[in-house]
């Protein structure tokens, strides 16, 4: 995909766009809109999670009618439907304050002109999955865990997706056999004690489907832990249902990662199929996305963070944006992110302090990124730095030895990279190419055998 000249791409301003005060209740917008667009839809056929599958929004003529482009933004976005999927769901399609261009629900979920803007360390596959892939569907990168990709299809196509390159067709189910040498891989590595169920969205699959791979990781003995990345609980509610918790119930330990970037976002609806998980005794956390005009202001990451403690969904991570492809108008500098994270500590509850972190390019795995509050050590004394800025002195006490059985068991000699000078199996560690990592054996393994 070729670049666009800047100077060709009309662009939102630099400045930040997320205003500290809200805007309107979202409730109120969600039923103005309601009536103004599906003025003969039943609440049966509204709280139908099919049906608001089947209603989605998906084509540039839909768009248009909608948000009454003018004739260069038409002529330009068409471009984008060539490249990049969309798909709104009604529901969510009636949360966007239609009167506002820069409404943080739209930006998120609407082509932009801007997607056009790739600079040159933008990528398809800024994480480098696809290297770190020994069997087509599964990546692992971190030793004792892996993502399980199922579907490529999203109910929504979010804009900043950092698997943009997989919204191939509308039907992205990845088949049987597949999922079927998936778990073969997942069984064949007793390493593997987490799963990550991802895609696309994982919870748009028929719950019969859905079952039959959840089962499949299930029987593995020495998988402890399952969990899944799914925006459904943002922009599909209705797709929590009874029916689904209750099969998802039968496969504890369960865990569920969402996603919502904007306090407009946390809704009666989504508050309840958070609620039927959790009920269901599914932990739920948040994964947010740094987005620059949607959540890139201390205040509305503060409304946000506080609303979903209200509704028991843990702050997890913040994400920086990733380098890829037409997402260069979502990007923030990573002082912003440290900046509302600064904002955050001692101003609100800990528990809802998300961990900062980035992506690392390339594969490199998470990097996390955060004030600094130790300023020094000193011999036995720490000088640090509280939420205030006050300075002060704290005197250590002496390192002493490990002596724990724990620690000496030698069934963790094999630890990799730094971890082996923390238990002592190693002097020094000198960095390899990630070829020659044990995961890069794999992925050239896989490579040579095809």
């Amino acid at each position: 995909m070729s670049s666009v000249p800047v100077s060709d791409v009309p662009t939102r301003s630099s400045a930040r766009i997320a205003s500290p005060s809200p805007r309107k209740n979202p409730v109120e917008i969600s039923r103005f809109n309601r009536r103004r667009l599906y003025p003969d839809v039943t609440d049966e056929q509204w709280n139908d999670w099919k049906w608001q599958q089947k209603n989605r929004v998906t084509t540039l003529q839909d768009l248009a009618r909608l948000f009454e482009f003018d004739d260069v933004t038409n002529a330009r976005l068409s471009d984008i439907f060539e490249l990049y999927r969309t798909a709104i769901t009604p529901y969510y399609l009636c949360l966007i304050d239609f009167d506002d261009p820069n409404d943080p629900l739209r930006v998120q979920s609407v082509p932009s002109v801007e997607e056009l803007l790739n600079p040159g360390e933008l990528t398809w596959d800024p994480l480098n999955e696809e290297g770190d892939s020994p069997v087509t569907g599964i990546v692992h990168r971190y030793p004792d865990r892996c993502l399980f990709l199922v579907t490529s299809y999203c109910p929504l196509y979010c804009r900043y997706c950092t698997r943009k390159r997989k919204w191939v067709d509308e039907d992205g189910t990845t088949g049987q056999r597949k999922v079927e040498k998936m778990i073969e891989y997942v069984a064949e590595h007793p390493e593997i004690r987490d799963v990550i169920v991802s895609g696309g969205d994982p919870l748009s699959l028929s719950l019969t489907y859905l079952e039959k791979i959840i089962a499949g990781l299930r029987a593995i003995p020495h998988v402890e832990i399952i969990r899944f990345g799914s925006r459904v609980p943002v922009f599909l509610p209705q797709r929590i249902d009874n029916e689904l918790c209750s099969m998802l119930e039968k496969y504890h330990p369960v865990w569920i990662n969402t996603h919502f970037n904007h306090p407009n976002e946390i809704t009666p609806e989504s508050a309840a199929a958070c609620d039927r998980l959790l009920r269901a005794g599914i932990p739920v956390n948040n994964q947010a996305v740094l987005l620059r005009g949607v959540n890139d202001c201390p205040y509305i990451m503060r409304d946000l963070v506080q609303g979903l403690m209200k509704i028991r969904v843990r702050p997890y991570y913040l994400y920086l944006c990733d380098q890829v492809m037409g997402a260069e108008h979502f990007r923030t500098s990573i002082g912003e992110g440290i900046e509302i994270i600064e904002f955050l500590r001692g101003h609100t509850s800990g528990l809802a302090v998300p961990q900062f972190v980035m992506d690392a390019p390339g594969g490199g795995g998470k990097v996390p990124l955060a004030p600094n509050y130790v300023l020094g050590h000193y011999g036995d004394s720490m000088v640090y730095r509280n939420f205030e800025g006050v300075i002060g002195r704290f005197d250590d006490v002496q390192r002493q030895p490990h002596n724990c059985d724990r620690c000496n068991d030698r069934e963790h000699f094999d630890e990799r990279g730094v971890a082996k000078l923390l238990n002592r199996t190693a002097d020094r560690f000198e960095p390899q190419p990630v070829r020659d990592t044990p995961r890069g054996i794999k992925v050239r393994s896989k490579t040579s055998s095809s």
